[in-house]
């Protein structure tokens, strides 16, 4: 894991050479690192983007600033990643016996899911030998949280990798990411 990116998800100097923080941070790392269990899915699809929607097959996203990201674009990937519910448990026992630790759990922990979304990338580009575009997760600008619920239908996440969504389109586990992802073939 990369400690200069847990310094900074923490809001400290990835140059900081206080001995208790960088303690803390490896106490972290150990945890989350014996902890999580990432799982990942992706699919591609075909798409049509227009000025505001992203359409695959007869399901519609509205967002002006998806279409933007996708411009051009005539398959996208979309992609379900989870670090567990293990990862979530450490964090809350954490938030009840050392805050300073669940912090360090926090920043941790999202710095692993993004290492876990870099390598479905990867895998994603190695099999389509393409360049991708940006990640563009619901819930950014104007891509309505509650276009959760059409992305896990398109994927099954919950039967696929055990994460589910609340009535409030949050997921859990938390430290899970869905984003769709445009193919520049």
């Amino acid at each position: 894991m990369n400690k200069a990116e847990i310094l900074r998800y923490m809001r400290t100097s990835s140059q900081t050479d206080n001995e208790q923080i960088l303690a803390l941070v490896d106490r972290a790392i150990e945890i989350i690192e014996a902890s999580c269990v990432p799982k990942t899915l992706y699919r591609v699809f075909d798409c049509t983007v227009t000025d505001t929607l992203l359409i695959i097959g007869d399901i519609e996203f509205f967002s002006t600033r998806l279409a933007q990201n996708l411009k051009g674009c005539t398959r996208v990937a979309l992609l379900g990643a989870t670090l567990g519910a293990e990862c979530d448990r450490q964090i809350k026992i954490a938030s009840a016996t050392d805050v300073a630790l669940a912090m360090a759990l926090q920043a941790a922990s999202a710095q692993k899911i993004e290492e876990v979304c870099d390598d479905a990338e990867k895998s994603i580009n190695s099999q389509y030998g393409c360049t991708l575009r940006q990640r563009y997760s619901p819930g950014y600008f104007d891509l309505d949280i509650t276009e959760q619920k059409k992305f896990f239908s398109l994927l099954e996440l919950q039967k696929r990798i055990g994460l589910t969504l609340t009535d409030t389109c949050e997921m859990v586990p938390t430290k899970s990411v869905t984003a769709f992802i445009g193919l520049d073939l």
